[in-house]
Formats: C-alpha cells, structure tokens, sequence
C-alpha cells in the first residue's frame, strides 16, 4: 500500500497484510485500538520496510496484540499527584508542565501517557488564562514545557497565543515545545512559513526549544533534515529525548548510530530514558541491566558532543540517573528531585538481572 502524504492511516484493516492474518489476531487488533487508537501519518507509514518483520517505524506505530497486556501501570512517574489545575502539572521546583492536547500525528506504542493520548480529554488544559496566572503567581518557574499529546497539532494561532503569553512573564527564561513532528510530520514545519515567522518572532523575545523524540536513525529521513533547519533558522534550539526500546534500538551500534545521527543534523541528545512499565507497552522494556550495557557501549562509538545525554528513569520522586553497575550493585542518582532531600541523592540497589523498574522490581530509595 502506498500513501500520500496527507492521508492518514486510521484503520487497522488498512494495515499491510491485515487480511492474511488470522480472525483471533484482527479481533484481539481491534480490542487494541478501541482502547489505544491508532493515527499514523502516510508519510510515516512508508518509511516501514514490509519485508522487514522487525522494522523499528512498524514497531512504533503499527498496534500489537502485545499490548492487551495487564502488566503496568498507566501513571508511571506520578503525574496525577503533580496536577495543580487540569492539565497543568508542578512537579519540579522550576518546571510547570502544560498538557495542551491529547492529539499526536503519530499514536506511538510505547506512549507513556496512553492512558489519555487520542483517548482521554480529562487531563488536557482548558483555560489558557488560568495557566497563565499559575505561573505568573509562581515566581520560581523559570521554564515551561508545553506539550500533551503533540504541542504542534495545535493550530498556528494557538501556538502564537501560548508564546505571547508566556513571553511577557518576566521570570520565565525558556519556553520548549514538545513534539514528535520534525520526524513523523516534518511538512509541518518546514511547508509551514506562517508557523515559522511565529517561532521566529518569539525566539527573539524568549528562547525557545523544541523538545522532540526520535528512536531510530530511520526517522531523520530528508524532509525531517529540512524540519530541523527550518526551526533552527528561527533561531529555536532542538533536542532531543530518546527511549531505549526493545527491539528498535536496544543495540550499541543502534544506539550510537541514532546518537551520531542526531547530532549530524543539529539535534542535541538530551535523555534517553529507561521504557516505563506502562500498561499495554512493557514489551518494550530493556532490563536495566542490559540498558547499561548497551549505552556503555554506545558511548564509546560517540563523539563529545553525542555523549551530552544522560540515561534517565522517570520516578514519581523524579529524574533518576542510571548511573552504572558494579560489584553486584546498580548505582543511581537523582537529576531531577521532586522533595528537596532527594536533591543530588546518590543510591545503589542490588544488582538483578531481570529488573526493569526502581518499586516494581527493585526496593524503592528509602525517603
């Protein structure tokens, strides 16, 4: 099957060779995608190599019967604790957190929010001024992510209208926008001048970084190149947040391919996180074990500034930075900390070799 562009694959009986499978598999895809939708953009769609029955773009947007799993959780890193107004959240000291939209071009297997995304609109902001005011009203904020969802399907005038107001906030000193378009939907930003002058009038004012995330070297295909020198004409920084994943990118040399990759174009590596053991995707999941392994041996494959990453878990208790193993220990520490006594923390837990996740496989850092 062949797509243009603009069409959108909705339908799982318009996936590739949908018919040759069996009536138990189609129904158990149908269970799939009334819970999880499926969305991907046709362009997208042809990146997948059909004969390939591990391609990595198949893998991340093509809906599995994998994920009819129990196993998981669907709030991973304590999102609805950190909820201050619907859908804003105030998890870190300097960061607010918007979820302007439960929309992504791509509905992605391995969302860590499929408890909403394409789902669910109780978590989405719904008033842009009460959003505003939170943030004026909270003086130690200095940055704002603004994301969902997809913050680029949004509408051109809903974006302006985010950077305005955020813009005037004296003590705010970056705006980023996170969005998967630069790889999934790339004509978004490069064919999109009204949407370009917007980012570029605003980054004068404020700096503003586009937070994206690419998993495979696949994804920065030519037109997604021309994505990334849109935005950064505009004078926005890009980085970039990976997920290490089972069986598209759990490799070192997939790993420092997609690493060098990225920063060849002009996307700094920013984390690449551990898979969260979220319902309908652990499936996904390295060990830690093996995940430290492999982006050890990435990181000898990397150049300086394809090393600027680090390799993270999302812990209700915050970022945590997983460090290394040795002598039948994991060794961590927090980057991020939600209580002020997690600050820098360092810790070790025994080493176990199937653990995938701090609670649910290994003991929680003791508070």
């Amino acid at each position: 099957m062949k797509n243009k562009q603009k069409k959108v694959i909705t339908r799982i009986e318009d996936i590739r060779g949908y018919d040759r499978l069996s009536k138990e598999t189609q129904e158990k895809l149908h269970q799939v995608t009334k819970r999880h939708p499926m969305q991907i953009p046709g362009s997208y769609y042809d990146l997948i190599n059909w004969d390939d029955e591990r391609d990595p773009v198949k893998k991340m947007s093509v809906p599995s019967i994998d994920e009819l799993s129990a196993i998981g959780d669907y709030d991973t890193s304590g999102e609805s604790s950190n909820t201050k107004l619907p859908g804003v959240q105030h998890k870190y000291n300097t960061t607010t957190l918007v979820l302007c939209t439960n929309i992504c071009f791509v509905y992605c297997r391995h969302c860590f929010r499929k408890r909403m995304v394409g789902y669910s609109k109780d978590e989405i902001m719904n008033r842009m001024e009460a959003t505003v005011d939170y943030v004026r009203a909270h003086k130690e904020v200095n940055n704002v992510l603004i994301t969902g969802g997809d913050s680029f399907t949004m509408s051109n005038d809903m974006i302006e209208e985010y950077l305005k107001n955020l813009s005037e906030i004296e003590h705010l000193d970056f705006i980023r926008f996170g969005t998967r378009a630069p790889v999934v939907q790339p004509e978004r930003i490069h064919a999109d001048d009204e949407l370009l002058d917007i980012l570029k009038t605003y980054s004068m004012k404020k700096e503003v970084i586009i937070i994206t995330q690419v998993n495979h070297a696949n994804e920065i295909t030519k037109e997604a190149k021309m994505a990334v020198t849109a935005l950064k004409k505009t004078g926005c920084m890009v980085r970039n947040q990976a997920v290490l994943l089972k069986g598209i990118n759990d490799s070192p040399e997939t790993m420092a391919q997609l690493l060098n990759t990225l920063m060849s174009v002009g996307i700094h590596p920013y984390y690449v996180f551990q898979c969260r053991p979220v319902k309908g995707a652990t499936h996904f999941q390295v060990s830690l074990s093996e995940g430290i392994d492999i982006i050890n041996e990435a990181r000898k494959k990397l150049n300086g500034l394809s090393k600027g990453f680090r390799y993270i878990m999302s812990h209700p208790r915050g970022k945590i930075e997983i460090v290394d193993k040795k002598d039948s220990r994991f060794f961590f520490k927090f980057h991020q900390n939600k209580y002020p006594e997690d600050a820098n923390m360092f810790f070790t837990q025994p080493l176990d070799e199937d653990a995938n996740w701090l609670d649910r496989d290994l003991n929680p850092v003791e508070k």
